[in-house]
């Protein structure tokens, strides 16, 4: 079963679909939470269930289910940088990961590119 079909449950339609041992084992929390700490009306519920991870995972959703607005809720997940461009500032500028990371929103795709050239040591791919 989709995570996002808990999702849609809990966000608008109301309904308990967690109805048999299969479909409590597809229940995946850390998706559900994330989905839901994108909101600020949802987000302290979704740190209250993330306290209380241990608890089976029909209980989190019926919780989930019973104490969230009804809300048409929507929103993208945030994408993870481009490996390769960490990597490049990394091996450029003898940079850590999180140093990286900031240097990468100072420097344009075009700058990214140059440093990509410089370090490029030849050879397959």
């Amino acid at each position: 079963m989709n995570p996002f079909d808990y999702v849609n449950a809990v966000n608008y339609n109301k309904q308990d679909i967690m109805d048999d041992d299969l479909k409590e084992k597809a229940y995946n929390s850390f998706v559900i939470n994330r989905s839901l700490s994108y909101f600020p009306d949802t987000v302290a519920v979704a740190n209250i269930v993330n306290q209380y991870h241990h608890l089976d995972s029909k209980l989190q959703f019926h919780f989930l289910l019973n104490i969230v607005r009804k809300r048409k809720r929507f929103s993208k997940w945030e994408k993870q940088i481009v490996i390769d461009d960490v990597e490049a500032v990394k091996e450029y500028y003898g940079y850590s990961n999180e140093k990286a990371r900031s240097a990468l929103s100072l420097l344009s795709p075009d700058q990214i590119e140059q440093i990509k050239k410089r370090i490029y040591k030849g050879g397959r791919k």
